[in-house]
Formats: C-alpha cells, structure tokens, sequence
C-alpha cells in the first residue's frame, strides 16, 4: 500500500513538472514579462546624442544615436549584464498605445539609476504619444 502511494505521488509529480516545462516552451511569459501583460516600469527620457543628459556613449555600440531613434536604456538588472543588447522590446503606455524599441544602453543602477526604469528617447514618447515635459510616466515592457 505505502509503495502504490510512493508511486502515484512520483508519477503526479513527473507530470507537473513536464506540464511546466511544456508551458515555458509554449508562450509563458519570458524574463521581463509579468503576468503576461508586461513588466511595470517608469519610463524616464534620456538624449542618446553627444552632449545630451545619456551622459557618454550606449553601452552596447559604443555609440552616440540620435533622439529620432527608437531606442531604451534599462535599468541594470534588466539589462541583463548586455544580454538585451540590440534585441527589440514592447513597450506600453496607460493608454494601451505600444511601440518597439531597441535596447541599446544601461541605466546604471549602481550609479544611480533606480530599478524599475525604462530610459527612452523622445522618439519613443512621440510614438506613444506622450510629451517628454511630464519627465516620468508608468509603462509596462516585454521582450518582443
């Protein structure tokens, strides 16, 4: 009787755990993802561009970009060590408008910058039809 429970109790757990996997393989939220409808962030503005509050170079190019590209900074723990570098992120307003940009830099949250931040161009705020004089606005973000 103890053996029949045993084993039952191993084939339930066998089961959850290839359930699991098979819904990580199938469309479960990735990494940044929450819930499915996007990880909650505030979004800041930054200049990409030499002289522009960005301060130096993107960190992924080594490269200044102008403030019509549709291009982020995230946060440290976001930014994953460089792993989003180049890679395209949805980004979604309280209004539901979305848009695609490019990770291209961190936001240093060792120097500063806090842990839940989205730091966009102004192309990013136009596209979404958000004015940059506001300074901060809450989003959500998802690998896209």
């Amino acid at each position: 009787m103890a053996k029949t429970k045993i084993a039952v109790a191993i084939a339930i757990l066998a089961l959850f755990q290839v359930s699991c996997a098979a819904a990580r393989r199938h469309g479960k939220p990735a990494h940044g993802d929450h819930d499915g409808d996007g990880t909650p962030a505030v979004m800041t503005v930054n200049g990409f561009k030499r002289g522009e509050d960005g301060g130096g170079a993107a960190s992924c190019d080594g490269r200044f970009h102008s403030d019509d590209d549709l291009i982020v900074a995230l946060s440290s723990r976001w930014y994953a060590g460089g792993k989003r570098c180049g890679k395209a992120i949805r980004i979604t307003a309280e209004s539901g408008r979305t848009v695609r940009a490019r990770v291209v830099d961190e936001c240093d949250s060792h120097g500063g910058c806090r842990n839940n931040i989205v730091d966009s161009s102004r192309a990013v705020w136009k596209a979404l039809g958000l004015h940059t004089d506001v300074g901060e606005v809450h989003v959500t973000w998802s690998d896209a």
